[in-house]
């Protein structure tokens, strides 16, 4: 399979005491970078969130983000404890002995007060096997979206690489008679401009030069390339890197195709094979 680094997937857990929601958002990256965005409750899920996401992807800007969201208690659960509000009136009392003018405790400040309701707090230690188990869930979504980009990537790559198999098969049979065609009007020019020469010391320069423009071996080199970038696509896996390499290799014998073009045809068919490259690098850059 051939991953796209982009990718996007969200989960969410319904608990008695609240919601857990995670999400998964990733972007192309040169490494695997990770970053979270988690709550100071859940703090302590970070590290083993981190160890499952770098187990199973290799590439990307990762960011995870959890929260839990606390549901709001019913009527039934409100139960008020009796011993803290005996202290708190207890309390209210000697204080206002003393200090007359202070006001009483509200009936809003006492429901506010912490523990009124009994203990509230909850163990987010013991949600740690149901985070896991989300992100699970999560990563499962976050590779398929990566997977069904990934294989719109290669298909176009695949559609470019076939085009680029027609420019060299098109270009190829035309280099010989283009090379006789250019190198007689060379020689002919050179005969007009130094008629002291004698006619085997032109030849011989012609051929020199002929080899210096002859290109067969950049569109050998080219089509091997072709094969390769194929073949890695095949293979599948985590292949980002070995393609990037193999577009400035081919990009590299499409500049070596121009720069030695002694025709038009072999020119334009070289700025041809350049396009396409770059089309191909821009999307090779989100595949992981």
């Amino acid at each position: 399979m051939i991953y796209s680094m982009t990718g996007y997937a969200a989960k969410i857990r319904d608990f008695e005491r609240g919601t857990l929601h995670l999400e998964l958002k990733s972007v192309n990256s040169r490494y695997l970078d990770l970053h979270f965005r988690v709550g100071e409750d859940l703090r302590a899920m970070e590290m083993p969130l981190r160890e499952l996401l770098a187990a199973r992807l290799s590439r990307g800007k990762i960011e995870c983000r959890l929260s839990f969201n606390a549901a709001v208690a019913r009527a039934d659960q409100m139960a008020i404890n009796t011993e803290l509000l005996a202290t708190l009136q207890g309390l209210d009392t000697q204080v206002r002995s003393q200090m007359p003018q202070a006001n009483p405790l509200s009936v809003n400040e006492i429901l506010r007060w912490p523990g009124m309701f009994g203990e509230q707090a909850m163990d987010f230690a013991a949600l740690t096997p149901a985070v896991l188990d989300l992100a699970r869930e999560a990563l499962e979504d976050l590779a398929a979206t990566r997977e069904r980009e990934g294989d719109k990537l290669a298909a176009m790559i695949r559609e470019r690489v076939a085009r680029m198999r027609e420019v060299v098969k098109a270009v190829a049979p035309r280099i010989p008679e283009a090379q006789a065609i250019f190198t007689e009007r060379l020689r002919q020019r050179l005969l007009e401009a130094i008629n002291s020469v004698s006619d085997d010391r032109v030849l011989q320069e012609v051929a020199v030069f002929a080899s210096r423009i002859d290109v067969a071996e950049e569109l050998s080199r080219l089509t091997a390339h072709l094969d390769e970038v194929e073949r890695v696509l095949k293979h599948g896996g985590a292949c980002g890197k070995r393609l990037d390499f193999l577009m400035q290799e081919l990009n590299r014998e499409a500049n070596t195709l121009g720069s030695k073009s002694a025709v038009t045809e072999v020119s334009q068919s070289s700025m041809e094979l350049k396009l396409l490259i770059e089309q191909m690098r821009e999307q090779i850059q989100n595949l992981e």
